[in-house]
């Protein structure tokens, strides 16, 4: 279940075998048919005496050590690499309903654009489903956020907001929002199916293109009514492209279409110059998949320099005889589509509740306090009539790679520079 194992003697207990390190570990009785005990640990050593050591004397702690016989446990390098170990491990011990319950993982918040209903709207939901993969979009840090983000996105359309079923009635009164005249009212027939087909149409592209649909077509009329020198319509338009704008600026970065969620997680790691990587696609995490740094030459991005010295590279002697050589920058680049090779290997048959389930782990990493969070998450690029959807920058890739290695090992270089002096008596 999980990378080592151990044999546990309770009369003689071998510590020294077991790593003082951050980790994810397993403990199992004598029958295998028995749940085993599962945790993660900033210190798998310290942990263990805890658990497992004898206690002297009488005492009300429970004691574990006469019951465990084996020691599972998998290094990690990282609290984003620890939670998604323990949630596979979970999964594999208790099944993956089980294993949200344990982990206390809450499904994440989408818009859902309910197309299949005669007169479309959005609102916020909890419900994923992969049949309507393309009709949501985020993940948002919350319920509320949606809902604030989501109010002020309609203010820019006529899109009903109403929750009821409509069946269109000249008698039917309304509603505030079409006094206000901030929606088309097809509740009393206020317009044509078409004519609401189109709105629909248009939040849609909206909401898939993170508003650079409307903002496109907006900023073009209001170039064209500036150059035909009808100032009134350009200024008109100007304050529409400016609210457009505030609206985009307030939507988080993770926010995207189901299907075009797709990114690459760099995560510090266990491993002596590695980086750990993650792939997410289309919400569903596959990983971890090691990065080997070694002869890899980090630039000082704080240097301000322009120069090639500025990407990553490899160290290599220069060779004594003449020779096709491949050029350092194809080596890395050719070491990371082999990682991302493996990662897409290890991509699952998606579900609902294994979608629902992974980006809860990644909504728990990604919107926390940018202090807090560990690691790095590059998005992959949309599709483009050079490369195809879902293709990850490899230039982008390598300078996080090395920003992320650069980072971890940022505390072990302070201490080197700056040791600690004990203090006077």
């Amino acid at each position: 279940m999980l990378e080592q194992a151990l044999p546990f003697d309770p009369q003689n207990p071998d510590w020294a075998s077991i790593p003082a390190a951050p980790a994810v570990f397993a403990l199992f009785g004598e029958y295998d048919r028995a749940e085993p005990y599962l945790n993660r640990t900033p210190n798998l050593r310290r942990r263990l005496r805890r658990l497992l050591a004898p206690a002297p004397g009488q005492t009300r702690r429970l004691q574990l050590a006469a019951l465990i016989r084996r020691i599972e446990f998998t290094l990690t390098g990282s609290e984003f690499e620890a939670l998604f170990a323990l949630y596979q491990a979970t999964s594999a011990a208790f099944g993956p309903d089980r294993a949200s319950q344990r982990l206390h993982l809450r499904a994440p918040v989408f818009l859902r654009m309910a197309s299949g209903n005669d007169f479309p709207r959005v609102y916020p939901s909890t419900r994923l489903t992969l049949s309507a993969a393309a009709d949501l979009f985020g993940p948002f840090p919350s319920r509320w956020l949606a809902e604030r983000w989501l109010e002020s996105m309609l203010n820019l359309f006529l899109l009903r907001r109403c929750q009821e079923d409509l069946n269109p009635d000249p008698s039917h009164p309304g509603c505030i929002y079409s006094e206000l005249k901030k929606c088309l009212a097809p509740c009393f027939q206020g317009c044509t199916s078409d004519r609401y087909a189109q709105e629909a149409t248009a939040v849609h592209d909206f909401l898939a293109t993170r508003g650079q649909s409307l903002l496109t077509q907006l900023t073009a009329q209001r170039d064209a009514a500036s150059e035909a020198l009808d100032f009134e319509q350009a200024a008109t338009l100007h304050l529409k492209v400016t609210q457009i704008e505030e609206v985009i600026a307030a939507l988080p970065e993770a926010v995207h279409p189901l299907p075009q969620l797709s990114g690459l997680i760099l995560q510090p790691s266990s491993q002596p110059e590695s980086v750990t990587l993650f792939l997410l696609q289309s919400g569903q995490l596959a990983g971890p998949v090691p990065f080997s740094t070694h002869g890899m030459r980090h630039p000082n991005e704080q240097s301000g320099s322009s120069s090639l010295f500025a990407h990553p590279s490899m160290i290599e002697p220069a060779p004594l005889e003449e020779a096709p050589v491949t050029t350092t920058r194809d080596r890395l680049e050719a070491r990371l589509d082999e990682a991302l090779s493996s990662l897409r290997q290890r991509l699952q048959r998606p579900s609902s509740g294994l979608v629902s389930d992974h980006l809860a782990l990644f909504r728990r990493w990604f919107y926390r306090p940018a202090a807090k969070r560990t690691g790095e998450f590059l998005l992959a690029q949309p599709e483009d009539p050079t490369r195809p959807a879902g293709t990850i920058p490899a230039k982008a890739a390598l300078r996080a790679i090395s920003r992320v290695y650069r980072a971890a090992q940022a505390p072990s270089e302070s201490a080197i520079l700056h040791p600690s002096t004990p203090s006077a008596p």
